[in-house]
């Protein structure tokens, strides 16, 4: 209501003072015939101007307000990796069963392009993860998981992430296995029903993962090519990677 009253006022005043303006042009000049004729012409150009405003200038603040917003969230998407996505990675492909074939398909470099990451995305399209940790890598998982739940549950409060819901569905995936994880004691006596259960779950956040990894990175191949390079240098895929600079 307040909102609504401070605009009122300005419309008043902005009202008066174009009034206030034709009175002084008419004192000025006495010709009332030019003076409506061109307060006539003026309105009628008012929907021209309404469309230009409304339609072709807000458009364009709404693109750029969007672009600052994607910029915001793909902050949010680095500050996930750095903290959680990277050693995730490691710990899952760490349980065996894939860990090659996925370091030879995702063995992103400085010199991909645009196709390059095509293709990768192509390579894990529909591919189901089946990998089998031993009781003991459960555990490492679980408490790696549960020590980074409460930065999870952070990011899930950004209302930027309503404009990416792919990435949300990964946070909600990797919030359903810490939980999952966390309500069992021990994995060494698991039912094989439950054990499939598990790899199930495992098996969709770590396949949201890594679609969302790839599109990071070519976010920063693009957008910041210093950061891309110590990405690639260490990409989480890599067995042997390290960070030192070699070439």
């Amino acid at each position: 209501m307040g909102s609504m009253s401070w605009k009122l006022r300005i419309g008043l005043a902005l009202f008066g003072a174009s009034a206030a303006l034709c009175a002084i042009h008419y004192e000025a000049f006495k010709d009332a015939h030019n003076l409506f004729f061109y307060l006539a012409l003026d309105v009628a150009f008012v929907p021209v101007q309404v469309l230009l405003v409304t339609l072709i200038i807000g458009e364009l603040m709404d693109e750029r307000d969007k672009e600052g917003m994607l910029r915001k969230l793909n902050m949010v998407i680095g500050a996930f990796f750095s903290e959680v996505g990277h050693d995730l990675i490691k710990k899952v492909v760490a349980g065996g069963g894939e860990g090659g074939e996925l370091a030879g398909g995702l063995g992103v470099t400085l010199k991909w392009t645009s196709g390059d990451y095509q293709r990768a995305a192509k390579f894990v399209e529909g591919r189901q993860f089946q990998f089998q940790p031993s009781p003991e890598q459960w555990d490492q998982l679980k408490s790696f998981l549960v020590a980074r739940r409460t930065f999870i549950l952070g990011l899930l409060q950004n209302p930027n992430l309503l404009e990416h819901e792919r990435f949300t569905d990964l946070l909600w995936a990797v919030t359903h296995l810490t939980e999952e994880l966390e309500a069992r004691s021990g994995f060494s006596a698991l039912p094989e029903t439950d054990r499939r259960h598990l790899i199930g779950d495992l098996g969709r956040a770590f396949g949201l993962l890594i679609r969302e990894w790839l599109a990071y990175m070519q976010h920063l191949k693009t957008a910041y090519p210093y950061i891309y390079s110590l990405n690639v240098r260490t990409n989480p895929f890599n067995p042997a990677a390290e960070a030192a600079v070699k070439e």
